[in-house]
């Protein structure tokens, strides 16, 4: 019928939710997680050092990231004052988040072979399609949020390269910066060069993963 979203899509839109709850509790806790062992406990004392997924969710940001694929958490509160060398604390705390989605998705990956080449290919659509989805969900918000402007976790990482007070300058447009970058995506002006990177992380998995094809006596 038209007008209603078709069982296909709706299918997704449920898959996409359930790896969300995974996703971001993990990319948040990441960055609690480092900031908290670098010195900072802002955001574990916010109780953002966890995997629940009220902690974290963002109403309109989870939204789009089921939707779009793209979205967006609370922000994890940090305290740069807190670190012995603030900018390497920074930039170490926000690598964190990145660096837990690719950790996930390299795990979902290997699982998801494992139980591709173990059931011979009977496995339930179910659990392939989840564990697809996390794979790619967790490339795309890795990817996306090494993005070197404000407020993403790349321009943290960035600023370890240039001058620090460039770095505040342009935090205090981080709002407006978020919202430009947002509107490219959704417009397509950064699909190349996003769907580059997603694919060149994705090579890199299946040659990382390539020890589950041996095991199985595969290539």
């Amino acid at each position: 019928m038209n007008g209603l979203v078709s069982p296909q899509v709706l299918y997704s839109y449920v898959i996409r939710a359930l790896v969300m709850l995974i996703v971001i509790p993990f990319h948040e806790a990441a960055h609690a997680l480092v900031s908290w062992k670098l010195g900072d406990s802002t955001a574990k004392d916010a109780g953002r050092l966890s995997l629940n997924p009220v902690r974290h969710f963002d109403p309109l940001g989870a939204l789009c990231m089921v939707v779009g694929g793209v979205g967006w958490a609370k922000p994890v509160g940090i305290n740069p004052g807190r670190f012995k060398d603030p900018k390497r604390g920074m930039a170490l705390s926000a690598a964190a988040g990145p660096a837990a989605n690719f950790l996930l998705a390299f795990v979902s990956m290997v699982i998801y072979k494992v139980v591709i080449y173990a059931s011979w290919g009977t496995a339930p659509e179910f659990v392939l399609d989840f564990l697809y989805y996390m794979v790619a969900m967790n490339i795309s918000l890795g990817v996306f949020n090494l993005i070197p402007v404000p407020p993403f976790d790349g321009s943290r990482i960035a600023l370890l390269f240039l001058p620090q007070r460039l770095y505040f300058k342009a935090m205090r447009y981080e709002r407006y910066i978020m919202a430009a970058v947002l509107l490219l995506v959704f417009l397509g002006a950064l699909n190349r060069p996003l769907s580059a990177c997603v694919g060149a992380a994705w090579k890199l998995l299946l040659k990382l993963t390539g020890f589950v094809e041996l095991a199985f006596g595969i290539g």
